[in-house]
């Protein structure tokens, strides 16, 4: 007799977990297709960047493409160490801050 309160219990909270992730999952799923459907829109309606032309990347404009810079810890340098360029992390391109990254407005 005891049980019966206790399997009440274990099923009512089944049901309300399974249902919150139910919702969780189809709320995600819908709010991801329209967020898809907003971005192909502006895709398709979009101008191209006229700043990377389109591609969504350009040449690091700190190392100018050399993938290292000339740099000294102190204000008047004995010896300049070349160090990997901290903004393109050596890559010598970075993501275009204009469209950042999309390849259009």
């Amino acid at each position: 007799m005891p049980l019966e309160p206790i399997r009440f219990l274990r099923t009512s909270a089944g049901v309300i977990v399974g249902g919150f992730v139910i919702i969780s999952a189809v709320s995600s799923a819908a709010i991801g297709a329209f967020r898809y459907t907003i971005e192909e829109k502006r895709k398709r309606n979009g101008l191209a960047c006229r700043v990377c032309r389109g591609k969504g990347f350009y040449i690091c404009k700190l190392c100018k493409g050399n993938a290292t810079i000339r740099w000294s810890p102190l204000y008047d340098p004995v010896c300049i160490n070349p160090c990997l360029c901290p903004t393109c992390d050596g890559q010598r391109i970075q993501r275009c801050l204009n469209c950042l990254g999309k390849e259009y407005y």
